[in-house]
């Protein structure tokens, strides 16, 4: 298999699922003690953070294209970033490798085209849900309607991923809150709710939503993983364990 690069810590609470969703499913796939090859660059999300409210943006760019040319210096053969916020400056981490760069953008696109939805909401950060270079990408690429909560909504939804979320804190109230936010989504047409924060899949599950959710983390981690499974020249104990395709 090809080596991963992933560039996290944005927060670490949800780049640890990245790393615990990929090392099951290749395990998962191949059996025995087969787990997968990945390097990872965590950053201290203190400081980009900062640099994000402070609207530093070009900032996070440089930063996050030294880490994707360290990542490939080191080894990597793909790199994904664990955040959808920090896409805003995908492109830049694009330029600055000569390896693949898996925008989860894209991952989720694709994903919501297979079942058939044209119709959306989504929730994450204020940066997610309200500048275009997210729910842009969703419509030009993919012909996706993009639902966003109104104002009020969307300052609990940031509030929460910020201030419990990224710290780890799961509580019911914030269930609550986000539960009747999808329910008010599905009623403006909804069809499938998009997690586009990699901390709330640690909040929302599918069995909770009335309509398909859309779990950005599970599906970036699994389509950063078939491409390193699909674009290797396996062993002879992955040819062994290799037995179907990805969920």
């Amino acid at each position: 298999m090809k080596t991963i690069g992933l560039i996290g810590g944005m927060s670490w609470e949800s780049t640890a699922e990245y790393y615990r969703i990929i090392n099951q499913e290749v395990n998962r796939r191949l059996g025995g003690f087969h787990s997968a090859k990945i390097l990872l660059y965590s950053v201290n999300f203190e400081a980009i953070e900062s640099l994000m409210q402070a609207g530093k943006w070009d900032e996070i760019g440089g930063q996050m294209a030294r880490i994707a040319a360290t990542l490939e210096n080191a080894g990597a053969e793909l790199v994904i970033l664990c955040t959808n916020t920090v896409h805003k400056v995908a492109e830049r981490i694009d330029r600055a490798t000569t390896i693949p760069f898996i925008h989860i953008a894209d991952a989720t696109g694709e994903e919501i085209q297979r079942h058939g939805l044209k119709r959306v909401g989504l929730l994450g950060t204020r940066y997610t849900m309200e500048q275009d270079f997210y729910r842009g990408r969703l419509a030009e690429k993919f012909g996706l309607h993009i639902h966003i909560p109104d104002e009020k909504a969307r300052v609990i939804v940031n509030d929460v991923i910020f201030n419990e979320l990224c710290k780890g804190v799961i509580n019911e109230r914030a269930k609550v809150q986000f539960l009747h936010i999808i329910e008010s989504l599905v009623a403006e047409g909804a069809e499938g709710i998009i997690l586009g924060c990699t901390e709330i899949p640690l909040l929302i599950k599918q069995e909770e939503s009335p309509v398909p959710l859309f779990d950005t983390t599970r599906i970036h981690a699994l389509r950063a993983l078939h491409w390193a499974l699909a674009n290797a020249h396996p062993s002879a104990g992955e040819i062994a364990g290799a037995t179907g395709g990805l969920t």
